[in-house]
């Protein structure tokens, strides 16, 4: 399974004083670095963390990332959306290849 998703605290949490400028890009690196360290296939964009593996051991990763991001916040905000499709594997990279792919054979759209 392929999933694409974003964890994020909110209210006063332990880890820290609240940010002025409202950032909460400590609390993401803390999950980030979980699913890194996870060995699964990973891509980090500026919105959402594409995490791709088995449904049990993709999702045991987003229950300890949410649960890194636990300290930042007295509430964690949970995103998530998934790809299911079983016997699929390289999806994370396959799906985008076959993107560029497809736009590079297709004529540039034009007024």
């Amino acid at each position: 399974m392929l999933i694409a998703f974003s964890v994020a605290p909110s209210g006063v949490g332990k880890a820290g004083a609240d940010r002025a400028d409202g950032s909460v890009h400590d609390a993401v690196a803390a999950a980030v670095a979980v699913v890194r360290a996870s060995g699964l296939p990973n891509r980090t964009t500026s919105m959402f963390t594409e995490l791709e593996g088995e449904w049990d051991e993709v999702m045991d990763v987003v229950k300890r990332a949410v649960q890194a991001v636990e300290p930042f916040g007295s509430r964690v905000s949970l995103v998530l959306k998934a790809d299911i499709r079983p016997g699929r594997v390289g999806e994370i990279d396959g799906k985008v290849e076959r993107l560029e792919r497809a736009l590079d054979e297709s004529p540039p759209a034009g007024p």
